[in-house]
């Protein structure tokens, strides 16, 4: 089955683009009377438009996202939801000189391997613009955790190698890079403009906590939650590792220091990341995720063309330092995503 869906109960399939006439979503499962309208919709996806940071794309897209079908005066019906987003900004001119060239970082090598034809506008399918449609759908999942009050946010602990060392979450939206750190965002913006004049790019760390999570979601054993949360946020192009809890620091641990001790009140401490067995505890959710740097760079690169011949590129255009803070409503609508689907899966068998 070509892996262009997600989920089991409440599905996606998501379509479109770079540099295509738009991009979009069809959902399938929302449960009917869900308040829904363009605007809830939007709202989300406005925190992935760039211009929130100089680490952002040029592209100047509105991202004004049309419900074509699903909603009647206001409320989902329980039919498939269609969402589309129109590519108003699009150059595929820009990439002509990258026809038949490899970047490197980029998809294009594996995607010619295994189709043997690649849309070469911006990547095509493989461009994070394909994101704009998981953002819209994890807007309309986010209605359904709403109203069992869970609440997902993410944010930025670690920028190019500058680590955040505080988690004070009134300070994320005080800052261009979503960060709870006020000293660790001066220091990162400092280090995007010393990266952007290189040409070069940066990765990070992004940390997802779900709160209000109730006890027994997940599937096991393939379809436990963390197993679905860490498929969910690998499938994002720019993800390169997820950890939950106390993650690859557990390895280090003795099984007295990482176990949760469990009292009267719940657990002592949460290196579990609010899962056991696959199945939720209570507990927060605590994910964090690699972001790999932006592979489109200007500095010179060796790489060959589809004929196998030596060349050097150097990427020119409309793209971002880093995925980050771009990315992180993106991990906010995956889980989203995998929170609803668990949801109503716990609800078909209770």
């Amino acid at each position: 089955m070509p892996g262009n869906s997600f989920g089991k109960l409440f599905t996606i399939t998501t379509w479109g683009e770079s540099h295509g006439k738009g991009v979009g979503v069809v959902i399938d499962g929302c449960p009917p009377r869900i308040p829904l309208d363009e605007k809830i919709i939007q709202t989300m996806l406005n925190r992935r438009r760039p211009g929130r940071s100089i680490a952002s794309t040029g592209r100047t897209e509105p991202d004004r996202a049309v419900i074509m079908s699903g909603i009647f005066n206001g409320m989902t019906t329980g039919t498939p939801i269609m969402i589309m987003v129109e590519n108003k900004d699009a150059d595929p001119d820009a990439y002509e000189q990258y026809e038949k060239i490899y970047r490197p970082g980029h998809g294009d090598i594996t995607y010619m391997a295994k189709y043997k034809v690649r849309d070469w506008r911006g990547g095509g399918r493989a461009s994070a613009r394909e994101t704009v449609a998981r953002v819209t759908a994890g807007a309309v999942a986010g209605t359904l955790l709403e109203k069992d009050k869970i609440d997902v946010l993410a944010y930025t602990i670690e920028l190019g190698g500058i680590k955040a060392a505080k988690r004070d979450m009134r300070q994320i939206q005080k800052n261009m890079y979503l960060c709870p750190d006020s000293e660790a965002a001066k220091k990162m913006h400092e280090l995007v403009l010393a990266v952007k004049k290189k040409g070069d790019s940066v990765g990070g760390v992004v940390e997802i906590v779900a709160k209000g999570v109730p006890k027994g979601l997940g599937e096991p054993v393939f379809d436990k939650i963390d197993a679905d949360l860490a498929k969910a946020l690998m499938s994002i192009g720019a993800v390169k590792g997820v950890e939950i809890g106390s993650g690859f620091g557990a390895s280090a641990m003795l099984g007295s220091e990482n176990n949760d001790k469990i009292i009267p009140t719940g657990f002592a401490t949460n290196n579990a990341g609010g899962i056991l067995a696959g199945i939720s505890n209570g507990d927060d959710i605590i994910i964090r995720v690699a972001v790999k740097p932006i592979p489109s760079i200007r500095i010179e690169q060796n790489t060959i063309d589809q004929s196998g011949n030596q060349k050097t590129i150097s990427i020119k255009g409309r793209h971002d330092i880093s995925a980050i803070p771009r990315i992180n409503v993106v991990c906010e609508a995956m889980v989203n995503l995998v929170l609803a689907d668990h949801l109503l899966r716990q609800r078909a068998i209770t």
